[in-house]
């Protein structure tokens, strides 16, 4: 199988080569190398790719069987292995344990390669760090890859993998899914275990699971992650059968609610809104009723619930720290962070207290003004990927405000729908005028990933994106 071979298939189409014997694992993972080789030094989003990651051997039967898989530096575990989560603080951390996700990938036969890019400890939506250097876009290295899942995005973009593992908490599966041209599902909160050390990451924020470039991918990669685990917070709606399944079925007609109005400060670019006007118009001929929404939001309430709920994760900061031995100081975390890092530790009870209010806000105001609809459509964001460093971490002059309001406002139709806990895909369904990928943000009822699986596949077979490739690929 030569290189264009491999990067001609998606991970399901990937294992059924394994099972039918007409690949090995092994050589599967020496494609994935030899991928990495060609492209990562013009893209920066692996970090590691194992020395031994021939050697290691894994089912051959499963979803999956035999699929090379990258591990994002930061979430779920992999026991053994370095976990550095883009930090100075971190290097060298390995871990002891698998996390759950890492077991149910690997029982799907998912094979673990190395590991993606990430903004220091998953904090922002450009992956820029001092530790590791500038992610790119494979369609514009100039652009950023978005984040936190940015290597990962970045890395599947470009054919190095078919699929990754990603992570979510304020937009970081959707933002680089929607800048790099890829499928970024952020699942229901409680549909995939965080455990056995981050059930109810982030206050319930954060979801793990992956980016891929097809819809069976997604739906297959639900079947394989979902499901609860011991010590989950709370037990979510299971599905009625499997998400394969319902590539199957009749979506029905649906009631679509669609943003067209910016929900924050920036406005949405005219060639992001034609892809979001074309997709309604798609819809529409399908025979689903589309409506016109208003933004059910404060973007201020964004900011401060969603980025709130991240800040408050910065409070073991000292405590880590003194474990490990070290300072925590320039010497060891980013100057955004820092500054983040002691704008948490001075906030009174009152404002932790008001961070958790604000977020019950965020989910009743948009369940009110949703509540007729089965689906939401927006931008997955209302630009297409801008240069580099617009809010990175490794930024001296940005303050902790600054980060927080300009990251947020540019976020805001994503961290909605952390804070709400509802399923959303990005999908890849247009271009803009100067060759960047455009984003569209399918947003489900909670618990309701099914009817997301049948619209999505809906919408990758009336526009097919799978053969548009960047022009740093694998295959060229």
């Amino acid at each position: 199988m030569t290189l264009s071979d491999y990067c001609r298939h998606d991970a399901t189409g990937l294992a059924d080569l394994v099972r039918r014997k007409e690949i090995s694992p092994r050589e599967l993972t020496a494609l994935a190398r030899a991928a990495h080789e060609k492209v990562d030094p013009a893209i920066n989003a692996v970090v590691e790719f194992y020395a031994d990651a021939e050697d290691v051997t894994g089912p051959k039967e499963g979803a999956f069987a035999g699929v090379p898989f990258l591990r994002k530096d930061v979430g779920a575990k992999e026991a053994g292995r370095l976990q550095e989560y883009g930090s100075r603080l971190m290097q060298g951390n390995v871990a002891t344990e698998d996390s759950y996700y890492t077991t149910r990938a690997k029982a799907a036969g998912l094979h673990y390669v190395g590991r993606s890019a990430v903004p220091e400890f998953a904090f922002a939506g450009f992956t820029e760090t001092l530790l590791e250097g500038i992610t790119c876009n494979p369609w514009h290295p100039e652009r950023s890859a978005g984040g936190s899942s940015g290597g990962a995005a970045a890395a599947v973009a470009a054919g190095v993998v078919p699929m990754a593992h990603a992570s979510d908490g304020g937009g970081s599966i959707r933002i680089p899914a929607g800048w790099c041209g890829l499928v970024g599902l952020n699942p229901s909160r409680g549909r995939v275990s965080g455990g056995p050390d981050h059930q109810d990451s982030l206050f319930g924020l954060a979801r793990e699971f992956v980016v891929c470039r097809t819809v069976r991918d997604m739906a297959a990669a639900l079947d394989v992650f979902s499901g609860p685990e011991p010590g989950d917070p709370f037990i979510i709606a299971q599905p009625e059968r499997p998400y394969r399944d319902e590539l199957q079925r009749p979506t029905g007609k649906l009631r679509i609610g669609i943003a067209r109005t910016a929900w924050g400060r920036v406005p949405i670019a005219p060639d992001v809104l034609a892809v979001l006007d074309e997709t309604a118009k798609l819809l529409a001929d399908m025979g689903h009723e589309i409506e016109e929404i208003a933004s059910p939001v404060n973007p201020e309430d964004i900011m401060v619930g969603v980025m709130g709920g991240f800040n408050l994760g910065l409070a073991e900061m000292p405590a880590l720290a003194k474990m490990l031995g070290r300072p925590l100081d320039a010497t060891t975390m980013e100057p955004v962070l820092l500054k983040l890092t002691e704008q948490t530790l001075a906030m009174s009870p009152a404002e932790i207290v008001n961070i958790f209010e604000v977020m019950r806000r965020i989910r009743h105001a948009v369940a009110i003004a949703t509540a007729r609809y089965d689906i939401l459509l927006t931008p997955t964001t209302p630009v297409t990927a801008p240069p580099h460093g617009l809010f990175s971490t490794t930024r001296e002059d940005l303050t902790a405000a600054d980060f927080s309001e300009g990251d947020t406002t540019l976020f805001t139709f994503l961290g909605t729908f952390n804070a709400t806990g509802q399923p959303s895909v990005s999908l890849p369904l247009g271009m803009s005028a100067e060759g960047m990928p455009v984003g569209i943000q399918v947003v489900g009822r909670f618990a309701d990933e099914a009817t997301l699986v049948r619209l999505a596949r809906d919408l990758e077979e009336a526009r097919p994106w799978f053969d548009r490739l960047p022009p740093i690929h694998a295959s060229r």
